[in-house]
């Protein structure tokens, strides 16, 4: 199946997968969900009340470079192969992510992204997550039986597809290319906070705003193709032409990355840093808002 798989699957043809006994070694089933401390969800907890049969736990706070004074930021290939061995994974496993975010998707693009980066293609988002799972009447379970582990080796690392502060702050000159902020608009525009204290809204120069939640319907589905390439026509981004992708912590940002994906534009950049740590090390005037900015 690898290399045909699509990035979104429904989740009909999922509960068709479990009821007929398939996840095990070929396919699993990972649940994605992560919150902002505001939110004060305790995903793990939550897992364990209730989780789509077959699923394990991928925590993008453990499965990062602790080392980094940012949140979960990408990890070593060792330290992903180790962590998702764990969880059954090996090369040749179908890997299907989803969250229960009440937007029908939150981290879960984040988890596809990372896996594309580290080599991994057989991987798809459930479409419309949890939320949707829940209102087409499908099963949950609170059983957890822990996965055999599994060999992952990371074939290829896209390390092109990770952009650093230096990458973005040359951006600015350069203007070679398209940033896409997921963050809303809000936030984006500086008139309201962002959701970790020491940092003020706002965004970096010269980028164009496509909060997340857009992307996604009423049912928390993702948009057809068309619609989404609407939606970036209609912001301002040229699909023909590179961009990369930024939020808060790189987490909604890789929404923007399978939205592009979807219409036919994969390997999206990600500044990994995202708006976390441009705020940390930007000067003032490469901090745009509406609100009081960073001060000198």
């Amino acid at each position: 199946m690898a290399g045909q798989v699509r990035a979104l699957v429904a989740a009909k043809w999922l509960a068709e997968a479990i009821k007929n006994n398939k996840v095990g070694p070929k396919l699993r089933i990972l649940d994605s969900s992560w919150y902002l401390p505001k939110f004060n969800r305790n995903v793990l907890q939550e897992f364990n009340q209730r989780h789509i049969p077959g699923a394990s736990f991928f925590d993008i706070d453990e499965c990062c470079d602790k080392t980094s004074t940012f949140d979960h930021m990408l990890p070593s290939e060792t330290e992903f192969a180790a962590y998702v061995g764990n969880l059954g994974i090996s090369n040749d496993t179908h890997v299907v992510v989803y969250d229960t975010s009440d937007f029908g998707g939150f981290a879960a693009p984040r988890v596809w992204w990372m896996f594309r980066f580290f080599g991994h293609e057989s991987v798809s988002v459930l479409s419309g997550g949890m939320k949707n799972w829940l209102n087409e009447g499908h099963p949950v379970s609170s059983e957890y039986s822990e996965p055999e582990r599994a060999e992952f080796h990371s074939t290829t690392t896209n390390s092109s597809w990770v952009k650093t502060y230096e990458d973005v702050l040359e951006n600015l000159t350069t203007k070679q290319f398209q940033v896409v902020d997921a963050r809303a608009s809000g936030r984006f525009r500086g008139i309201e906070p962002e959701p970790r204290p020491t940092t003020e809204p706002g965004h970096i120069p010269g980028t164009i705003n496509m909060p997340f939640p857009n992307f996604m319907d009423s049912a928390g589905l993702e948009k057809d193709p068309e619609e989404l390439a609407q939606m970036f026509h209609e912001a301002g981004v040229d699909l023909k032409k590179p961009f990369w992708v930024t939020c808060g912590s790189g987490v909604t940002a890789c929404h923007i990355a399978l939205a592009a994906h979807l219409c036919g534009h994969p390997g999206v950049c990600l500044y990994d840093g995202s708006w976390s740590e441009w705020f940390a090390r930007a000067a003032p005037e490469h901090v745009v808002s509406e609100g009081k900015g960073k001060q000198a």
